[in-house]
């Protein structure tokens, strides 16, 4: 539910509210406005006694939260999130972020090389597998924490924020000490226990929506991550499982206008997971930044052909770069910049 507060409520009557909704079994989420303050109160308000609250001196009024995704909804926060990455390096802003990088990371010194030349030509944050899953047991898994001690090198280097993939909770602890970004992939979106473990943590965190979820089991996994303490969640659209077999994925489009609707949390689209050809992969993210998209995040190898995951998808360095050009005056148009 919402408190809302009188008009000139102080911060130690706001303090007074919150101790007694904590009394009561809820969270607390007070927002201090211009000109009143309100506090979002998570937990089951069954066992609760509003009359207690609207006895308060300071208290206005009660408005119930009717959606389920109490945190990640507009509910509470009206005003876009904004997850700061730091060194300028911001999400949900006026500029589209693009997160690029092979899908798996299989040597330093091909990892470098790709590393420079998307940060030439204008990614801001460098993206890459050190733990890969697989639909096959036999893949290629990944290099692990000598993967990730390759992404610090390439972050040192170039200034690069870093965002790659956690499946496993035992090794959230290790993985956020390397990166700036913690990614949850389709395949782990409803891993509660996962998404609990990264929501302890402060480092922010990249929800990619599950193969055949609805938006609103996607906002619920967000919002297990948030009522852990970690507000800091970036939506990713990277297509559902549909009839059509054209494309790895159908990319719901639609969701990027459905998000912006019922959460304030940033989102941004995978049009490499989305399409599975890299012929597709442009006009996915066109599209995806008119729609309004707050970053793309794009799979670029210098040899696709020869990538041991996920070559069909990836561009080259060269047509990324075109793409990113390509993509400045569509962000124009709808008033961001890339």
């Amino acid at each position: 539910m919402i408190v809302v507060l009188k008009e000139g409520a102080t911060k130690e009557q706001c303090a007074k509210v919150e101790n007694k909704l904590k009394e009561l079994g809820f969270q607390t989420h007070p927002i201090y406005g211009e000109i009143k303050t309100i506090i979002g109160a998570i937990g089951d308000k069954r066992s609760a006694n509003k009359n207690i609250i609207l006895a308060m001196d300071c208290v206005e009024s009660i408005m119930p939260i009717m959606q389920p995704y109490k945190l990640a909804s507009k509910e509470i926060y009206k005003t876009p999130t904004i997850v700061d990455l730091g060194d300028g390096v911001t999400i949900g802003g006026k500029k589209i972020v693009t997160m690029a990088g092979p899908c798996a990371i299989e040597g330093e010194a091909d990892f470098l090389e790709i590393a420079r030349r998307v940060k030439e030509y204008g990614a801001d944050i460098l993206r890459g597998g050190a733990y890969k899953p697989r639909s096959s047991p036999y893949s290629f898994q990944g290099l692990e924490e000598d993967g990730l001690k390759i992404m610090n090198a390439a972050r040192a280097e170039t200034g690069l924020k870093l965002v790659t993939e956690v499946v496993d909770p035992r090794d959230v602890e290790l993985v956020h000490k390397y990166v700036d970004v913690l990614q949850i992939g389709a395949r782990n979106m409803q891993n509660f226990r996962l998404l609990k473990e990264v929501g302890s943590l402060k480092t922010p965190v990249l929800l990619k929506r599950g193969l055949a979820a609805t938006i609103n089991e996607w906002l619920m996994a967000a919002e297990y991550i948030m009522s852990e303490g970690n507000e800091n969640v970036i939506l990713c659209e990277r297509g559902i499982r549909t009839y059509e077999t054209e494309t790895r994925n159908t990319l719901d489009i639609s969701a990027v206008a459905v998000i912006k609707e019922k959460s304030h949390l940033p989102i941004i689209v995978d049009p490499s997971h989305a399409s599975g050809h890299s012929y597709i992969v442009p006009s996915l993210a066109k599209a995806s930044v008119a729609a309004g998209a707050d970053g793309l995040i794009i799979e670029v190898h210098q040899d696709p052909s020869n990538a041991m995951s996920d070559g069909e998808q990836s561009l080259c360095p060269e047509d990324y770069n075109k793409l990113m050009n390509e993509l400045k005056p569509i962000a124009q148009a709808v008033g961001r910049t890339i």
